[in-house]
C-alpha cells in the first residue's frame, strides 16, 4: 500500500483512542510489512504514549521488532514506561543503548528504574554509562532494593522545604528550581535532620497567604514508608488512608523519596490481576506470547489437577460394585461434586479477596468461618430439596432422593468450610492463598462429594 493511502487513515487530531481501532492496527501492520518507517511514524506520532502502547500490544513479537527497527524514535521514554513488560522486553532488544539512555533521562526515577530493570546486564551497563551521574545513582540505588518493594517503586524526585520557611519562600523556591518532579501533589516539610515532620497539599499551599509559616500549615504525615516494605502493603495503606502521595524514609528517618498514586494504581491492578490468574492456576500471558510459552505456564497446574482428579477417581473406584448395581448413581454423582466445587469456589473467592484487602483478620476469622459454614449448609438444604424432587421425578426412588439430598447438604457445607479454611491455612503457613487454594478446595469437594454420596448409597440402597 502506498504512502498516500496511509495519510488518508491518519487521525485528524491528537485526541486519545478510547479503543484500539482494528483498521488502524491493520494499516500499521501493512506499514511494517512494507518496511515503511515514515508511515509508522506518521501514524503513531499524533497519539498519546498510552495509546501507542495499546496499539503496539496488539502486534505480534515480530511486528513489534519491526517497529523498533524501522522507527526506533517512536519509543520515547514515556512510551517505554507505558508499554507492558513483555512488549518492552521485545522492543528494547532492538534499540541502541544511546537511544535508550536518552529516553530514560526523560523519565522520573521510578519509571526509569522500571525500564532499566528489564535490560540484560550488558545493555544495562552500556545504558547507565551514557546517562548523567545523578540519574545513574538514582537508578542504581533503586535497583539495590528487592523487586516489588517501596524502594524499587519510589520516585527520588520530590519537593521538600524546612519548617521555618514561609509559604512565599517555598513558592519562590519552586518557581526558581529546574529539577521539580513532573507531577507532585504534596510539599514535604522537613526538620534540620532532613526528616519529614509534615506535609502540605499543593492546593492548600497555593491558597495560603505568603507570610504564613509552613509549620502552621502542615499536617503530620499519615504514614512514613520504609523502602523495604512490600508494595502490596503500601497499596493497602494508600487505600486505607486515601493518599495521593507518601514520603519514603531510610533507617535514620531521613526523607529519600516519595510514592505517588499513579504508581500505586498500577500496583493494585497488577496484584488483582495476579490473584485472579493464580486462582485459575495460570500465569499472565501477553498477546504476543507463543504457544510454547503458554503451555509451559499452564501445564504444571494441569498436572497437579490431574493428580487430584486421580485421587477423586480412586474414591469412585472404592464403590465400583455399588455403581454397577445402581446405574443411577453414575448419573447423579457428578452433580453432587460439581455443586460442591462451585460452592467452594464462591467461598474461596470471597476469602482470598478479604485476605488481600486485610478485611479478614484473626479478630473476625471465627465469625467468618461460621458464616461460610452456615451459608454452605443452608445452600445445601435448598438444593437438597431441589435435587430430591428431581431424583424422585426422574428415577421414582425416594431412598435415592434421600441419599442425594443428604450428600448435597454435607458437601456444600464442607465446601463453604474448606473455601475459608484452606486459604487461611495457607496464609498461616506463609504461602500465597491465591496460588494453591483452588486445587485443595476442588480436591476436598470432589472427594467429600463422591464419598458422601456413594458411601450413603451403599449403606441405604444395597
Amino acid at each position: 500500500m502506498g504512502e498516500a493511502a496511509f495519510e488518508e487513515d491518519l487521525p485528524v487530531d491528537s485526541h486519545a483512542l478510547a479503543d484500539v481501532d482494528p483498521e488502524f492496527v491493520g494499516n500499521l501492520r501493512q506499514a511494517i510489512a512494507d518496511g515503511d518507517g515514515d508511515a509508522i511514524r506518521r501514524m503513531l506520532a499524533p497519539l498519546h504514549a498510552a495509546d501507542i502502547a495499546d496499539v503496539l500490544e496488539q502486534l505480534t513479537a515480530g511486528q513489534q521488532e519491526g517497529v523498533a527497527t524501522l522507527a526506533p524514535d517512536v519509543f520515547t521514554g514515556e512510551v517505554l514506561a507505558e508499554i507492558e513488560p513483555d512488549t518492552r522486553e521485545v522492543v528494547m532488544a532492538y534499540l541502541d543503548p544511546s537511544h535508550l539512555a536518552a529516553a530514560i533521562q526523560e523519565l522520573d526515577s521510578d519509571d526509569a528504574t522500571e525500564v532499566v530493570e528489564e535490560l540484560d546486564a550488558e545493555t544495562r551497563a552500556a545504558v547507565l554509562a551514557e546517562i548523567s551521574e545523578f540519574d545513574r545513582q538514582a537508578v542504581e540505588q533503586s535497583l539495590a532494593f528487592e523487586d516489588e518493594t517501596a524502594g524499587r517503586l519510589m520516585q527520588r524526585e520530590f519537593v521538600a522545604a524546612p519548617e521555618f520557611w514561609s509559604v512565599g519562600h517555598a513558592l519562590d523556591h519552586m518557581r526558581a528550581s529546574d529539577d521539580l518532579p513532573d507531577k507532585f501533589h504534596d510539599l514535604f516539610v522537613i526538620d534540620s535532620g532532613f526528616r519529614p515532620v509534615g506535609e502540605i497539599p499543593v492546593c492548600r499551599l497555593l491558597s495560603a497567604r505568603r507570610d504564613v509559616a509552613l509549620s502552621d500549615l502542615m499536617e503530620t504525615p499519615r504514614i512514613l514508608v520504609d523502602p523495604e516494605t512490600d508494595q502490596e502493603e503500601v497499596a493497602y495503606l494508600f487505600q486505607k488512608y486515601h493518599l495521593v502521595s507518601a514520603p519514603v524514609v531510610d533507617s535514620a528517618g531521613r526523607l529519600t523519596g516519595m510514592l505517588t498514586l499513579d504508581d500505586i494504581v498500577h500496583v493494585i491492578q497488577d496484584e488483582n490481576k495476579e490473584d485472579l490468574l493464580a486462582l485459575a492456576g495460570v500465569n499472565e500471558a501477553g498477546l504476543a506470547d507463543t504457544v510454547v510459552r503458554s503451555v509451559r505456564s499452564r501445564a504444571p497446574w494441569l498436572l497437579v489437577n490431574l493428580a487430584t482428579a486421580v485421587l477423586a477417581s480412586g474414591v469412585i473406584a472404592l464403590f465400583e460394585g455399588a455403581i454397577s448395581q445402581v446405574v443411577a448413581l453414575a448419573v447423579l454423582m457428578p452433580i453432587v461434586a460439581s455443586m460442591g466445587g462451585n460452592a467452594g469456589t464462591q467461598s474461596l473467592a470471597v476469602a482470598v479477596r478479604s485476605i488481600a484487602e486485610r478485611d479478614l483478620t484473626a479478630a473476625n476469622a471465627m465469625r467468618v468461618i461460621w458464616r461460610e459454614l452456615a451459608t454452605g449448609a443452608v445452600n445445601g438444604l435448598i438444593f437438597a430439596v431441589v435435587m430430591g424432587a428431581v431424583t424422585i421425578l426422574w428415577f421414582q426412588d425416594v431412598a435415592l432422593a434421600s441419599v442425594i439430598a443428604i450428600a448435597m447438604v454435607l458437601n456444600l457445607a464442607c465446601a463453604g468450610l474448606s473455601g475459608i479454611l484452606v486459604p487461611l491455612g495457607l496464609v498461616r503457613a506463609g504461602a500465597d492463598p491465591a496460588v494453591a487454594s483452588s486445587v485443595f478446595v476442588t480436591t476436598v469437594t470432589d472427594v467429600v462429594g463422591f464419598l458422601a454420596f456413594l458411601g450413603l448409597a451403599t449403606l441405604v440402597l444395597l
